[in-house]
């Protein structure tokens, strides 16, 4: 009497491969109004990366309408404007390709703006502004 035997074994390209998590280049920004520093995320787009690439910036702030902070930038940045439908406390967003604008209280807007990036706290983010124009330091963390 003769046996046969057949061992079969299934294998995969995954197999012994350990799989990562993904990863998120989150960028972080530093940003100071006179003796108050704030920290920020930066969006995960073209012009985050391009406002990134021009740090470390101090910028003279202009006031405008009781609610934001806005300067002209040295070089346009890419842009993919879209209608936030609400600002909230704490955006950063570019108007235009040049126009950076710090917000500093909530409203709704019909007004199109790429985003920038959001202060991750902006508890005290008016008082430290002031309602005149304002030095703002924009630095990587």
């Amino acid at each position: 009497m003769s046996f046969f035997c057949l061992n079969l074994f299934a294998c995969s390209k995954n197999d012994n491969i350990a799989i990562e998590p993904e990863k998120t280049d989150t960028m972080k920004l530093k940003i100071t109004v006179n003796n108050t520093t704030f920290t920020a995320t930066l969006q995960n787009n073209e012009t985050a990366k391009a406002f990134k690439d021009l740090l470390p910036l101090t910028l003279n702030m202009a006031e405008l309408n009781d609610n934001e902070k806005f300067t002209e930038l040295p070089n346009n940045l890419p842009t993919n404007a879209t209608n936030p439908g609400t600002i909230q406390n704490g955006d950063l967003m570019l108007y235009g390709s040049n126009t950076l604008v710090l917000f500093y209280k909530t409203f709704s807007t019909s007004y199109t703006y790429t985003k920038i990036g959001r202060i991750d706290n902006p508890d005290g983010l008016e008082n430290a502004l002031g309602s005149s124009n304002a030095s703002v330091k924009f630095e990587l963390e």
